[in-house]
C-alpha cells in the first residue's frame, strides 16, 4: 500500500493555543480524502502544514516522500494547492491567468498552450478563454482557480474549502471534476463542512478542537459510530424542546434537522416510552453523515469541557 501522506503526532501551537494536536493520518495514492470539522477545528492549519507552508511545532510527517520539516520547498514544488482565497487576477482573461500560473511553475513556452488547453477542458471553461475574470461567476472562478493549481500536473492536490460561497449546481460540477482527477490517479485532499461533499470522499478525517476524532470511510462512519437507537420525530415547537427531551434518562442526544428532531435513544426498547412521553409516533432511521458529525462534535465538546 502506497501512502502519499503520513503524519505522526503532528502538532502546531500558536503561543499557548494548540491548533492541531498530535495528528496521525495516512492517505493513500489516488484517493479523495476529506477533512471534515466545524470552523476553527484545525483543518486549514493541517492543510498548510502538509503543503509545507507552515512548520509544525512538533511531530513529523512526509508528503510524497518528502519530510515536512526538512523538505518544505520540495513539497511546494510537487503539489497543487488551492487556498480559500486563491489569487486570481480580475483584470486578466481566463487564458492569461492560466498562462501566468504556467509561468510561475516554469512550464516551457512550447508546452504552455497544450497545458492551458488541458486545463480549460478539465475545468469546463472552454469558450471562456478570452473573458475577463472580473466578469465570471463564483463557480467559474473556483474552477479556474483549480485549473491554475493543476497546471503543473501535480500528483497531489490540496483544496481548502474549495466550494465555499458557490451554488449547489457549481459545487456538484466541481466535485465531478475532482472525481475525474481521482480516476486518473491524482490524490485529492479537501477540507469541507458540506455533508454531500464529504459523502463523495473515499475516507474522512473528522477534526474537532485540533484533534482527530474519527477517520474512516463514510459508510463505516455511518454504520459504526453511533451506538443506540436513532429515531426521527415531528413535534410542534421542535426547536424549543431539544433541551427538555435531551434530559430524559433514556435519551443520549437530541438535535434539530429542519422541522424534525433526531433523537438517539439508549436502545430500541425505549421507543415505546419515548412515544408515550411525546404523544407522537417516532420512526427508527439509519444515521446520516450529518448525524455522525453532530454526534462526534458533541462528544468532542464534552471531552474538552
Amino acid at each position: 500500500m502506497e501512502y502519499v501522506v503520513t503524519t505522526r503526532d503532528l502538532t502546531r501551537n500558536f503561543g499557548s493555543f494548540t491548533a492541531v494536536n498530535k495528528l496521525n493520518i495516512r492517505i493513500k495514492r489516488g484517493e479523495i480524502f476529506g477533512f471534515l470539522g466545524p470552523n476553527g477545528s484545525g483543518k486549514t492549519t493541517t492543510i498548510r502544514m502538509l503543503c509545507g507552508i507552515l512548520a509544525p511545532t512538533s511531530g513529523s510527517g512526509t508528503v510524497l516522500g518528502y519530510d515536512l520539516t526538512r523538505d518544505a520547498e520540495k513539497i511546494k514544488q510537487n503539489i497543487g494547492y488551492m487556498s480559500q482565497k486563491f489569487s486570481l487576477y480580475d483584470d486578466l482573461t481566463v487564458f492569461e491567468n492560466l498562462d501566468f500560473y504556467a509561468g510561475m511553475y516554469s512550464i516551457p513556452y512550447r508546452e504552455r498552450k497544450k497545458r492551458i488547453a488541458e486545463m480549460l477542458e478539465l475545468s469546463l471553461l472552454e469558450g471562456k478563454e478570452n473573458e475577463l475574470v472580473a466578469n465570471l461567476s463564483g463557480g467559474f472562478k473556483q474552477r479556474l482557480a483549480m485549473g491554475c493549481a493543476l497546471i503543473s500536473r501535480p500528483s497531489l492536490l490540496f483544496l481548502d474549502e474549495p466550494t465555499s460561497g458557490i451554488s449547489p449546481v457549481s459545487r456538484r460540477m466541481f466535485f465531478e471534476i475532482i472525481q475525474r482527477l481521482a480516476n486518473d490517479g491524482v490524490t485529492v485532499i479537501v477540507t469541507t463542512h458540506f455533508m454531500d461533499e464529504a459523502e463523495r470522499c473515499y475516507n474522512i478525517a473528522f477534526i474537532s478542537e485540533g484533534m482527530l476524532i474519527a477517520n474512516d470511510t463514510p459508510d463505516n462512519l455511518k454504520n459504526n459510530v453511533i451506538k443506540g437507537c436513532l429515531v426521527e420525530v415531528d413535534l410542534p415547537d421542535a426547536l424549543h424542546r431539544t433541551e427538555e427531551i435531551g434530559k430524559l434518562p433514556y435519551v443520549k442526544e437530541c438535535s434539530v434537522h429542519g422541522p424534525l428532531l433526531h433523537v438517539l435513544l439508549e436502545s430500541e426498547k425505549d421507543l415505546e416510552l419515548f412515544e408515550q412521553y411525546t404523544g407522537t409516533k417516532a420512526a427508527i432511521i439509519s444515521p446520516s453523515l450529518e448525524d455522525v458529525f453532530i454526534h462526534l462534535a458533541g462528544k468532542a465538546k464534552r471531552q474538552v469541557s
